[in-house]
């Protein structure tokens, strides 16, 4: 059994999801009754999300508990490129929808009993704030990571001062007891998504990649230029060296994981795991990946002005170039509301259609084709969504290395002219 164990974990883990892949979808076809093999991806991303707030708070609280001082954070730069990435997918999905306009076959199949959506761009800031300042314990239980990550922060900040070494080892060992955790769990990520696949294909069937083809195209077209050209291109300007080598690693590592279990909250872990691989600064990404997950929101800006875009053309409202341009500023905005969850974005969409007059009941009709496509577009947008918040954390940190070895050549070339 131990051979078995060792052989199953030597085993390049992407090569394990893809027979994972295959054998749901196998599952699905054969044996549609065999409904006891979803509980694997059930229970895969329940882990997944159970432990994602304990790391979060555990990590960040004992970076900045332990950061030296004086050290230099690229934060900034790195929320900077979240802002930048969120702007060009909603401007990118404006110019792809204007180019290619989609009719929308409205349904009401979807239970949307449970679910209340923004009544405007205020609301979703309201709460954004609101979230900020929740209790702690809630915050953990709740994974809200915008209340963890101020919490964490600012114990971490009073820990600096009072701290003391035996404490700080203390945190440093519980820190590593959460990653070791997190790694026996990503071992079980095939299982996983052996489940998750057979549930979705079990229940939608094969059809879900023919119905809504047109707007889904629209949809998984927006997401596959910002994967392989505009998030690229961002790297390159940061880094002058050719990006797709961390793109591609960034896809591998971190969109195939997120595109199954549907949840950029989930992903935290595995996002962790890959800085942590990429030999990333810790004090660094133990922040910015958590508020990624919170804000980055590229694939859910696409989603809110594609689909609203396609709701305003199906009914025939009339809507200029300006118009549009201010939808992909409002898509931005409110998807840094957008919750980690699958099909967090659909929520926001009744507030980009109010800016074009659009009801209430018409806009959740549209959230209901969202979440019967999502399938296969929330899977695309959490993918997309995920990975960059990985991406954009390692293009911030080589953009500072870049810099200080641009200063260190100018330095010495100085220091050359002078002698």
């Amino acid at each position: 059994m131990k051979k078995i164990i060792n052989k199953y974990v030597e085993t390049n883990l992407v090569l394990r999801i893809v027979i994972g892949l295959v054998v749901g979808i196998l599952l699905a076809l054969i044996a549609p009754s065999w409904t006891f093999v979803a509980i694997f991806g059930t229970l895969f991303v329940g882990a997944l999300k159970a432990i994602a707030p304990i790391l979060v708070f555990i990590l960040v609280c004992a970076s900045l508990t332990n950061a030296k001082v004086g050290h230099k954070s690229n934060m900034s730069h790195v929320v900077l490129l979240y802002i930048l990435g969120t702007a060009c997918a909603s401007f990118m999905a404006v110019l792809v929808s204007f180019a290619f306009p989609v009719d929308m076959v409205f349904s009401g199949t979807a239970d949307l009993s449970d679910f209340t959506p923004p009544s405007s761009i205020g609301v979703v800031l309201t709460n954004l704030l609101g979230n900020v300042v929740s209790n702690p314990v809630a915050s953990l239980a709740n994974a809200n990571y915008l209340g963890i990550l101020f919490w964490a922060v600012i114990l971490g900040l009073a820990n600096r001062k009072f701290a003391t070494a035996s404490f700080k080892d203390g945190l440093n060992i519980a820190s590593q007891a959460c990653s070791t955790a997190v790694r026996w769990i990503i071992q079980f990520a095939p299982f996983g998504i052996m489940g998750l696949i057979f549930s979705a294909v079990s229940e939608s069937g094969l059809a879900i990649f023919t119905d809504y083809g047109k707007l889904v195209l629209v949809l998984v077209t927006c997401m596959l230029l910002m994967f392989l050209v505009v998030n690229p291109l961002i790297v390159f300007l940061n880094t002058h060296k050719n990006p797709y080598p961390l793109v591609f690693r960034c896809i591998k590592d971190s969109a195939i994981t997120a595109f199954f279990t549907r949840s950029s909250a989930a992903n935290i872990p595995v996002n962790m795991q890959l800085c942590k691989d990429l030999g990333l600064d810790e004090d660094n990404y133990s922040i910015s990946i958590p508020l990624g997950a919170t804000i980055n929101m590229e694939g859910a800006a696409i989603t809110i002005a594609v689909m609203t875009l396609a709701a305003v053309h199906t009914l025939g409202v009339p809507v200029n170039f300006v118009t549009a341009l201010l939808l992909s500023l409002l898509a931005a905005v409110g998807a840094c509301g957008a919750s980690g969850v699958a099909g967090g974005s659909l929520l926001l969409i009744p507030m980009a259609c109010s800016l074009f007059g659009i009801g209430n009941d018409i806009a959740m009709g549209v959230v209901a084709v969202g979440f019967i496509i999502g399938v296969i577009q929330d899977s695309f947008e959490t993918a997309l969504n995920s990975s960059t918040d990985a991406l954009f954390t390692a293009t911030a940190e080589y953009y500072k290395q870049r810099k200080a070895e641009q200063a260190a050549k100018k330095a010495a070339a100085a220091g050359a002219d002078a002698q």
